[in-house]
């Protein structure tokens, strides 16, 4: 199954494929494409968080230079996906989720778009935007966590499991019960949403849009608007960044086609940056509840994990907070209850690590305050509970190398220097701590189809309708095939971005490398059967070979021996061909189920200084190790690994979101206002992959990493900082007054 591994290092050069069109500006975003005789649309929103628009005045806008309209719900188009009742809808068309913008006079959430200004330059419009007046019915509204989570009668949609008895870490010798709290947090990434749409008839229109999924936005664009799947088109040449907020369509995408409609003329949507804080998802803000207990050697008796998240009122979201206490750990006596709690806000949506990176931070952190408790290293604690089967399903995990990571990372980090007594240890008059904390996700394969052109000059064009929103797919998907056929990375060139390609994954998940990967592997070795054939039938030379004794090296076909030889391009003309063009669809995990649980893993260490008496707090190391099967493109690995340490300093040390729960609005809806980690707040990081591949999920052996490299770090900084001070925050962000220092001291 692991035939191809052996060359996965033939590119020497690691370069990004697309790197040089990124740093040199050529490469562009879905808001600058330029299209002729373009509107700008542009939202008004709401200033009131929950009611009713008794009237909204269009007038002074619609008289301002350049306005072109004012769509807002009493003059807005039929939409097929906005109707609610099944049995008028057309057959092939599907309710929109989630809110219906442009539709009703209701109020949800503050800053909900009431309307959508459309001007012919987007300086008119935002000229123009302060001139629609809105008059509302307020009615009370609920946006306070905090507050509406103490009320049981609040939650909604509660999930139970359980294994063995309930609460049985109360019965242990030793055990530790805590909660644990998370605020909002948002992606943010550096690209705004935006949005193109461009109608060509009644039933054929192009889309560009800053999206996760090519082809998932032509099916819910298709499905909404009742047009057939192969009349739509979505471009997503490049994604600026999205961590998960682009793995749905928001309201923005059906504006735009409603207007780019009514005008008959392309419109171009656009959203701010305050809009990215409510209009495109978020992390849940997050209350955990974990208890967890062991005997005196550190057996693990019982862990319990109760955890609430909030969602909106008009639509459902969960996510994974409880799944990892569930299977991780040895532990016969489980139980988990979750829960959600619907408040007058904006829906959440996944976001990096999604329900597992804010589970982790409960339940790694607890194992650390347990292991204090039991006056044993943390590590040790983890290996006495080492499992190599997934506890909930029972399944041997198909690989899982945690202990080589718990190694490598102790020896890197320094950790014989730890001291199991917080705060004894000092450098240069500052407490020094060390933490760590383990991540853990779904490794998982998907379906994925992709279309190779191999013509006679030996150059190699691969099409697949993914997009790339910055990991690397492209360099990946190069040097898997550079690796297959042996031939240089540059004469191959990978085309993504399109729905109009073969039918490639959605972005998201950490599976885009397993699923889309395995189908370049597959096509690959399609191209060589095909060389090898055209060889027999057409070079004199082997026709009394067999495939077995060909090989295609170098851009030469030869066989092993190495007595025989033809170069592609004499071989293509021999057999008068010019190209071999195939397509291959590589089918996902669920169609021949697994024997195994497939995860990948992470272990993350943190090094930290701590000021004795300004509380100023320095991370001064990370060593981020991953399991992640076979790593198919070393830097780009690397890169993501980085971003994830960067995230999980966020998370750890400054992210979230403040709301005045008097207007129920959201007061730092700013990159000024939300603090992400700088420059100066990221440590000297190394990143370590166990690099040995998975033999079981797919034919590369390769293991998804884009979640394991955020799973966990929030934890390790937490852990970390409780080793330098002895005090314990459970309350992110962590900040000096929660570790007990004065401000400004």
């Amino acid at each position: 199954m692991l035939d191809s591994l052996h060359s996965l290092n033939f590119i020497a050069d690691e370069e990004r494929v697309d790197g040089s069109d990124k740093v040199s500006g050529k490469s562009k975003y879905t808001a600058e494409h330029i299209i002729p005789n373009i509107a700008y649309g542009l939202f008004v929103c709401s200033t009131i968080a929950k009611g009713t628009i008794k009237k909204l005045d269009t007038s002074k806008a619609l008289a301002a230079p350049g306005v072109l309209d004012v769509i807002y719900y009493e003059n807005c188009p039929s939409v097929p996906g906005y109707i609610t009742d099944a049995t008028l809808r057309p057959k092939n068309v599907s309710e929109w989720r989630g809110f219906k913008v442009l539709y009703d006079n209701q109020v949800r959430f503050f800053g909900q778009p009431i309307a959508l200004l459309l001007a012919d330059s987007l300086e008119n419009a935002n000229a123009a935007l302060r001139l629609v007046k809105a008059e509302y019915e307020a009615v009370p509204f609920e946006t306070d966590f905090n507050k509406a989570r103490l009320d049981a009668s609040k939650l909604t949609n509660t999930q139970v499991y359980k294994r063995g008895k309930e609460k049985m870490f109360k019965d242990a010798p030793f055990f530790i019960e805590g909660e644990y709290t998370i605020p909002v947090e948002v992606h943010n990434p550096m690209e705004m949403h935006a949005t193109i749409a461009i109608w060509e008839g009644d039933d054929k229109l192009t889309v560009y849009d800053k999206s996760q999924g090519p082809k998932s936005t032509q099916s819910t664009i298709s499905r909404t608007f009742g047009v057939p799947e192969k009349n739509v088109r979505v471009i997503v040449e490049n994604v600026g960044g999205a961590f998960g907020n682009a793995l749905r369509s928001w309201p923005h995408v059906p504006a735009a086609c409603i207007a780019a409609k009514k005008l008959n003329r392309p419109v171009k949507v656009l959203l701010t940056r305050p809009q990215m804080f409510t209009l495109v998802g978020y992390r849940p803000q997050s209350w955990q509840k974990i208890g967890v207990g062991a005997d005196a050697s550190g057996k693990l008796i019982g862990i319990s994990h109760e955890a609430i998240s909030n969602t909106s009122r008009y639509e459902d979201f969960r996510e994974g907070i409880v799944n990892v206490s569930k299977f991780l750990y040895a532990c016969e006596n489980v139980d988990t209850k979750y829960s959600l709690l619907p408040l007058d806000v904006s829906t959440p949506t996944w976001m990096r690590g999604p329900g597992e990176a804010t589970g982790s931070f409960g339940l790694e952190t607890a194992l650390d305050e347990l292991a204090h408790q039991l006056k044993m290293d943390p590590i040790a604690l983890r290996i006495k509970n080492f499992s190599e089967i997934n506890q909930e399903n029972k399944m041997p995990f198909s690989a899982n190398y945690l202990k080589d990571c718990y190694q490598y990372g102790m020896d890197k980090i320094g950790w014989k220097n730890r001291s199991m007594i917080p705060g004894k240890i000092k450098e240069n008059g500052w407490l020094v701590g060390y933490g760590m904390a383990v991540g853990v996700f779904g490794a998982n394969k998907g379906s994925a189809s992709v279309r190779a052109v191999f013509n006679k000059q030996g150059n190699l064009v691969l099409e697949s309708a993914v997009s790339d929103m910055g990991p690397g797919t492209p360099t990946a998907m190069t040097k898997i095939a550079a690796s297959v056929l042996q031939m240089p990375a540059q004469k191959i060139k990978f085309k993504l971005g399109d729905s109009d390609l073969p039918p490639g994954p959605t972005q998201g998940g950490s599976g885009t490398t397993s699923s889309l990967g395995s189908a370049v592997d597959l096509i690959c070795n399609n191209i060589i059967k095909e060389i090898k054939k055209l060889a027999i039938q057409f070079a004199p030379s082997f026709k009394a070979m067999t495939e077995d004794a060909i090989e295609i090296k170098n851009e030469l076909v030869q066989s092993k021996l190495g007595n025989e030889n033809i170069t592609l391009q004499e071989l293509f003309q021999l057999a008068g061909k010019e190209n071999i063009d195939l397509t291959v669809t590589s089918t996902g995990n669920g169609a021949q189920p697994l024997k195994y649980a497939t995860n990948s893993f992470s272990a993350h260490f943190v090094k930290v200084l701590v000021h004795p008496q300004k509380g100023t707090i320095d991370i001064q190391q990370i060593i981020s190790t991953g399991d992640a099967g076979k790593i198919i493109s070393e830097n780009t690995a690397r890169s993501q690994m980085l971003g994830g340490v960067v995230g999980g300093i966020g998370m750890a040390m400054s992210e979230q979101v403040d709301w005045d729960h008097t207007s129920g609005q959201i007061i730092n809806a700013s990159f000024g206002g939300y603090h992400v980690p700088l420059h100066k707040n990221i440590p000297n990081t190394e990143v370590w992959f166990v690099n040995k591949p998975d033999p079981y999920i797919n034919s590369i052996g390769a293991k998804g990493l884009g979640e394991i490299a955020f799973i966990g770090l929030a934890a390790a900084i937490s852990n970390a900082l409780f080793n330098a001070t002895g005090k314990r925050v459970r309350d992110l962000p962590i900040t000096p007054q929660k570790l007990g220092f004065k401000a400004n001291s």
